[in-house]
């Protein structure tokens, strides 16, 4: 009895860390500059498509009404908060990657080639956005 117990306790557990394998959930972004939580993001999946939205501005010097000015898109002119900021990503086929999506830096209006990578066991999110091969890449803490 207590070994099954323990080995289904190991199983749940296993499971529980592949599962977190993944962008989907909630994550805080961080400023590269100053290492301040920056905001919170929703990344969400739909038929096998990332799209992640800003759900909170956390910086102490947020505007919570700012909008996309620089955007030169359907996002122009629209709330930063609720922004969908990244579109399109798919699985990498036998990897832990999600890419060939774009993500929106709200900041400047551009729009990056994404690639999102799950690393410390789903804890932390790589998020690279790149133009012809040159970008940069944060890290993002999963909100708990």
């Amino acid at each position: 009895m207590i070994r099954s117990t323990i080995a289904l306790t190991i199983g749940l557990t296993c499971l529980s860390a592949s599962a977190q394998m993944t962008p989907v959930g909630t994550w805080h972004s961080i400023d590269d500059k100053t290492s301040e939580i920056k905001s919170e993001i929703t990344i969400a999946e739909t038929a096998g498509v990332i799209t992640g939205k800003v759900t909170k501005l956390l910086r102490k010097d947020a505007k919570q009404d700012q909008v996309c000015d620089e955007c030169s898109d359907d996002r122009k002119g629209k709330l930063v908060l609720g922004l969908e900021i990244i579109r399109g990503a798919k699985k990498a086929e036998g990897k832990d990657v999600w890419e060939d999506g774009k993500i929106l830096d709200p900041e400047n209006g551009k729009n990056y080639t994404l690639r999102l990578t799950p690393v410390e066991g789903g804890k932390k999110l790589e998020v690279r956005g790149s133009v012809f091969g040159i970008g940069r890449t944060q890290t993002w803490v999963r909100v708990n």
